[in-house]
C-alpha cells in the first residue's frame, strides 16, 4: 500500500497546474511515460514543495480464498490505520525531478495501456507481470499545485488453483499544508 501511495504521489508531483501541458501515452513503458512526461516540459513545472498532509480511505478490500483468521487480522489492521493523516516533506528536489522509476516501482514487467495527464487531470490503467501474480491498477484524479484527489484500484492475481484476485480500491486526498521544518526536508 505504501508502494501504491508514494507513486501517487509521484504522479501527481509531475503536474503544476490546470495550464500544463497533457502527456498522452498508449502500451507504452515506464520509461517512455518518463521520457514523455519530460518533453512536455511538465518536469519544468511541478507542484509546489512543502509539507504535504495526505489521507488514505481504503474502499474496497477482497482477497477471496484467504483464510479467515489472516482475513480478520487484515480487516483489524486496516480499520485501525483507516482514515489516518500523515504529512510528507516535498523537498524542491522531489518535484524537480522524481525518480524514474516511481512510475512503476522496481517492476520493469509494467506497461501502460493508457497514461494521461493534463487540464488538472490524470487518468491511468498500467498493467504489470503476466501468468500468476499479474497485475492492474488504474488510477484516476484531478490535481492543482496544492491539492490532488486520486482514486486507484488494484487487482492482482494471487497464483492459487481457483484463480483468485486480490482486489483494493482507495481513495488518496492531499494538500499542501505549509512549509517543511528543518528536520523534515
Amino acid at each position: 500500500m505504501k508502494h501504491m501511495l508514494l507513486m501517487a504521489v509521484g504522479i501527481v508531483a509531475l503536474a503544476a497546474c490546470n495550464k500544463s501541458p497533457t502527456v498522452n501515452a498508449k502500451n507504452a513503458t515506464p520509461e517512455e511515460v518518463a521520457k514523455k512526461v519530460q518533453a512536455s516540459g511538465l518536469d519544468q513545472s511541478m507542484v509546489e514543495p512543502g509539507l504535504w498532509r495526505s489521507k488514505v480511505t481504503i474502499e474496497k478490500f477482497d482477497m477471496p480464498g484467504m483464510p479467515p483468521e489472516m482475513a480478520s487480522r487484515m480487516k483489524t489492521m486496516m480499520a485501525q490505520n483507516q482514515g489516518h493523516d500523515f504529512e510528507t516533506c516535498l523537498t524542491p528536489e522531489d518535484v524537480k525531478k522524481p525518480k524514474e522509476d516511481f512510475f512503476a516501482g522496481k517492476n520493469n514487467e509494467c506497461r501502460y495501456e493508457h497514461f494521461t495527464m493534463g487540464d488538472g487531470k490524470i487518468d491511468a490503467l498500467m498493467h504489470c507481470g503476466k501468468e500468476a501474480g499479474a497485475s492492474t491498477m488504474r488510477m484516476a484524479g484531478t490535481y492543482s499545485p496544492d491539492s490532488y484527489q486520486m482514486q486507484m484500484a488494484t487487482e492482482a492475481e494471487t497464483g492459487d488453483e481457483a484463480g483468485h484476485a486480490l482486489q483494493m480500491q482507495m481513495r488518496v486526498e492531499a494538500q499542501r499544508v505549509g512549509e517543511c521544518s528543518a528536520k523534515q526536508g
